[in-house]
């Protein structure tokens, strides 16, 4: 089974020609190269790589330059825009680009928006028409995920980051695993399937992360391997882990079988993207 990151952003460096919208605490640049060179010196055979909303919003046109680029290392998922009245045609014409796995929502508090927004509501609709996964980004506000998973239920939904705040910078937060009984109530929604992505960025203790597999094992429990994408959330998570230790941890642990560490870290994505790497 290929390993398959299921969340990494990838970037140019600061520029005019294409200006980050704020500036966060990440490395200058990680390009599509670096990502490959990245990903190939630990193993990942590809990586969902996710436009980042934090530098270019709704703008997903570098992504599809590095897809174009390394076509058989990325699928490219595109945030889209509810206030736009045309998001169902943005929707319709990201399905006509090369490479393409899914679009994404950002439902997290600082987005101000319901529930029940009628832009959430046109995309929602437009992604079973594209047959497109939505990816869920609803950290810190799972209620409101919830309500629109459950709003929408022909819709598939791809829930980020294990619906858990995550840190930008050291250390954890004293209990970073407040959110856990939502996240496995979430998961008696068969329309949802979840990223277990940035769990490293959880951890209260030193590398490789010993206290992160009691919670993360009810998580397996309660959604199923088939239902958990791994995923590094490379490079936001850059101020707490680096790559290598992101992958070692989920490569190395005694606390999965050879067949669930398969799942977990490629057969579930392929199954929730329909996408798989090919080398060469």
């Amino acid at each position: 089974m290929p390993i398959i990151d299921s969340q990494v952003h990838a970037y140019e460096a600061n520029s005019p020609n294409r200006p980050w919208h704020s500036v966060p605490n990440w490395p200058d640049h990680v390009t599509g190269d670096e990502m490959v060179a990245a990903m190939d010196k630990v193993g990942v055979d590809g990586a969902i790589f996710i436009s980042a909303f934090s530098l270019y919003r709704y703008d997903a046109s570098y992504a599809v330059e590095v897809q174009r680029a390394h076509p058989g290392r990325f699928g490219i998922v595109k945030p889209v825009d509810p206030d736009d009245p045309n998001v169902a045609d943005v929707v319709a014409d990201w399905k006509k680009t090369p490479g393409t796995v899914a679009i994404r929502i950002m439902l997290t508090k600082e987005a101000r928006r319901a529930p029940d927004d009628p832009g959430l509501d046109r995309i929602a609709r437009a992604a079973v028409r594209h047959d497109f996964p939505v990816n869920l980004h609803c950290w810190d506000n799972l209620d409101a995920g919830t309500a629109l998973v459950d709003r929408h239920s022909d819709t598939r939904f791809i829930i980020d980051h294990l619906g858990i705040l995550q840190p930008r910078v050291p250390p954890a937060p004293p209990e970073p695993w407040a959110a856990l009984p939502k996240v496995l109530e979430l998961a008696k929604r068969a329309n949802a399937v979840i990223k277990v992505s940035g769990a490293c960025t959880l951890s209260r203790e030193p590398f490789p992360y010993p206290d992160i597999w009691d919670p993360l094992a009810r998580v397996f429990d309660a959604w199923g391997f088939e239902r958990c994408l791994w995923g590094t959330d490379w490079t936001r998570a850059f101020a707490v882990v680096n790559y290598e230790q992101a992958v070692e941890p989920f490569l190395k642990t005694s606390r999965l079988s050879d067949s669930e560490r398969a799942m977990l870290m490629g057969g579930a994505c392929i199954k929730a993207y329909g996408w798989s790497p090919k080398k060469g």
